[in-house]
């Protein structure tokens, strides 16, 4: 009987036609054959389903299936099922569940307690009587077990048959919790000590150190208790419970890598789908041959078997698949529907699988090729990029023309770098010289590039252009380029690369350029600037400070930015967890108690005569105050800005700044300057905002200030970040 019947009843299931669930029903059961495995899965849709109760009627009608496999553990799961659906209670059905657990519990001291607790001593109610039975057998200190209701994972710490009753603790429910049999039997699931709900809530210590010496074995054992689970799903059950957040990423990096070559977990191509645990072990080489089977196109084809020999390297020693995966490949090449690049790619796996024997079509291809860089910049897998420019250089006399067009087009840095070399070491300086005055002549066809040299020569005044003249024209280029992306789509990443590579360690690179550029070339630097929107009038500030300590005759230039930014003065300044938190508060506000307070008002309402009404009163005014704060606190945020180490200038009084004070006795006090979200007068924490921090700005080390009627010195002034 084929699993055809399955999808049929999941169909009327899912349409909820009852009718022809149990026509179908009939004609299964009138069957001479039977698939276990499809029986228990269509019992087990129904008993999820709303169809459950009226069916219960009908169910018995599977006895006669049941009894060709009741000698099997799939047999005990279906009579299990059978019996938690049945609504019947005939008789019949209470004599077969009776002999049948006697038989299979001939020892069991409590046999007569339990026939009892569950009602097959009195026969009138007895559904779920086998399921009963089994969680009753279970129940026993230290056993854990799980609460269909919503309280997660517990661990039964007492039981008494006499009081017929237990003692739990669980996962989501505070201290313990005393359940009657009869409220067991409809909320707890009997779970296994080695369950990995179990192994997580009873030992989660010995599991994370098993997770982190064996991440397969856990990640089996998820699966298997847990069923098939998504790349976040399994983030969901494991990250902080398990692992450490700040581990997890490094963590899941390793385990991902092992669960790929696992032959007992399928692996998702898409990381929406859920990651799933075989029932058997499929060899690596089986899982291909699948594949390849369906006979995918080239460019499939030439992925696949990548991956695959690249996660799988020692199974090109099976000589058996190693003649399969050639047949594969040749007859790929046969079809005469490749181009060049799939072509060579292809003979790049047969010449591996030659294991190391002179391969002659590889070199003959190179050779024939006439324009090996479009070859190059067709193929995909960087590997084998870089494995043809190895041959082209190797084997063609006229291999420098065809790396100069490259130098700029290929996109990746590590390809680059290769190329660049090997033209240096040609001596093709002058060559090299003539791209890059391409380059910055049109920065905007190739971005990548340009940032990509321009921070090479930041580290290596070996190579060409890496003189002064040209650090100039490449940082003009750079701003030009960066301003140009901005009003461009799609370059979100590559301008936060520029971002960082000119802002990072106090704006190094910057300072590099501005020391020794010329007054002019350092005023058009600072007009491009101010034209690249992704620069706060901060970096502009400090960028005509570092302007002005080459050429002092440049101060008047940034006047406006140290005097005349209504920004600046209404900028909120705040740290990444000051910021965290505001952020978290405006969710709250908007996504809970907002919710909550809606709910108020509409329960209060309900309560009828609402000019009496206190609780409709309270709710309204709860409703105004979530309001204002939620405006207030979304336009504060709106005008936020994240302190930095980097922001912070020990020289005088600022935000950021940690005031070491003493008074006339000796005696040292401390004063912070952060924002008004982290001000704690307690803690000597003040807003930079707040009257007594403003008298305090611009003050430096040795000058007196006064504080709550108190004359103090600065004897100190550091960086709050670098504090922590």
């Amino acid at each position: 009987m084929s699993m055809s019947y399955l999808d049929q009843f999941q169909k009327h299931l899912k349409n909820h036609d009852y009718p022809s669930f149990l026509t179908l029903w009939e004609e299964y059961c009138m069957g001479d054959e039977i698939d276990g495995e499809e029986l228990k899965r269509t019992l087990t849709s129904v008993k999820g389903s709303e169809l459950a109760t009226p069916f219960g009627r009908h169910v018995e009608k599977a006895l006669p299936l049941w009894e060709t496999i009741k000698e099997t553990d799939l047999g005990h799961e279906v009579l299990k099922l059978i019996f938690d659906l049945q609504t019947t209670n005939t008789p019949q059905l209470g004599t077969l569940a009776f002999n049948y657990l006697r038989e299979r519990n001939p020892n069991d001291s409590y046999f007569s307690d339990k026939i009892r607790l569950i009602g097959l001593r009195e026969m009138k109610v007895f559904q779920g009587a086998i399921s009963n039975y089994e969680l009753l057998t279970h129940l026993k200190k230290g056993h854990f077990v799980f609460h269909t209701g919503g309280w997660g994972v517990g661990e039964i710490m007492d039981l008494s048959f006499l009081r017929e009753q237990l003692s739990i603790e669980f996962d989501y429910v505070g201290g313990t919790k005393d359940l009657s049999f009869e409220n067991a039997f409809n909320t707890l699931l009997p779970i296994p000590n080695d369950h990995f709900l179990a192994l997580r809530f009873g030992n989660p210590d010995e599991l994370e150190e098993r997770a982190k010496k064996n991440p397969v074995e856990v990640i089996h054992c998820l699966l298997r208790d847990l069923g098939p689970s998504t790349a976040a799903e399994i983030k969901d059950e494991l990250c902080e419970l398990v692992i450490p957040a700040d581990e997890w990423a490094r963590w899941w990096q390793t385990a991902r890598a092992k669960i790929k070559k696992d032959t007992m977990v399928e692996t998702p191509q898409d990381i929406r789908k859920p990651f799933k645990l075989r029932e058997t072990e499929v060899a690596h080489e089986d899982r291909l041959h699948k594949a390849l089977e369906k006979k995918p196109d080239a460019s499939t084809l030439i992925h696949m078997i990548y991956s695959f020999l690249r996660d799988f390297p020692q199974t090109i020693k099976n000589e058996e698949f190693r003649k399969n995966l050639e047949e594969k490949l040749k007859e790929a090449l046969s079809t005469g529907e490749i181009t060049d690049a799939q072509e060579l790619q292809l003979h790049f796996f047969m010449e591996d699988l030659a294991e190391g024997k002179d391969y002659l079509p590889v070199k003959e291809l190179i050779t024939r090729f006439t324009s090996p860089e479009d070859v190059i910049k067709d193929i995909d897998i960087i590997a084998f990029k870089k494995r043809a420019l190895i041959q082209v250089r190797k084997l063609r006399e006229d291999w420098q023309v065809y790396f100069l067009n490259l130098l700029l087009m290929i996109d990746q840095n590590p390809l680059r770098d290769y190329i660049l070399t090997e033209l240096l070491k040609a001596k093709k300086d002058a060559e090299v010289s003539e791209k890059l005055q391409e380059l910055l002549a049109f920065p905007t066809r190739y971005p990548q590039v340009l940032l990509w040299y321009f921070q090479k020569i930041m580290k290596d005044t070996s190579f060409p252009l890496s003189d002064q003249e040209g650090k100039n024209r490449f940082f003009e280029s750079l701003l030009i380029l960066l301003s140009h992306l901005e009003q461009s789509t799609g370059y979100r990443d590559l301008i936060k690369k520029i971002l960082t590579f000119l802002i990072t360690q106090r704006y190094s690179n910057v300072r590099k350029i501005f020391k020794n550029a010329s007054k002019e070339a350092v005023q058009e630097f600072l007009l491009l600037a101010t034209k690249c929107q992704s620069f706060t009038d901060h970096d502009i500030k400090i960028f005509h400070s570092l302007a002005e300590v080459v050429h002092p005759s440049l101060a008047k230039l940034g006047k406006k930015y140290d005097t005349d930014s209504n920004e600046e003065e209404n900028m909120i300044w705040t740290t990444q967890e000051g910021y965290r938190k505001v952020k978290d508060r405006i969710k709250e506000i908007s996504t809970v108690e907002t919710v909550e307070n809606a709910k108020e008002i509409e329960d209060a309402r309900a309560l009828g005569d609402l000019r009496e009404n206190a609780e409709f009163k309270a709710a309204l005014e709860r409703r105004d105050r979530l309001q204002t704060e939620l405006r207030t606190l979304s336009e504060q945020f709106n005008r936020a800005r994240i302190l930095t180490v980097n922001d912070v200038s020990t020289d005088k009084v600022g935000v950021g700044v940690i005031i070491d004070c003493q008074d006339d006795k000796g005696e040292q006090v401390s004063y912070t300057l952060l924002g008004p979200w982290e001000a704690d007068p307690e803690k000597h924490i003040l807003s930079f905002q707040s009257k007594l921090a403003q008298s305090l700005m611009g003050k430096k080390v040795g000058e007196k200030i006064s504080i709550q009627g108190k004359e103090l010195l600065i004897s100190q002034l550091r960086n709050y970040f670098e504090t922590l």
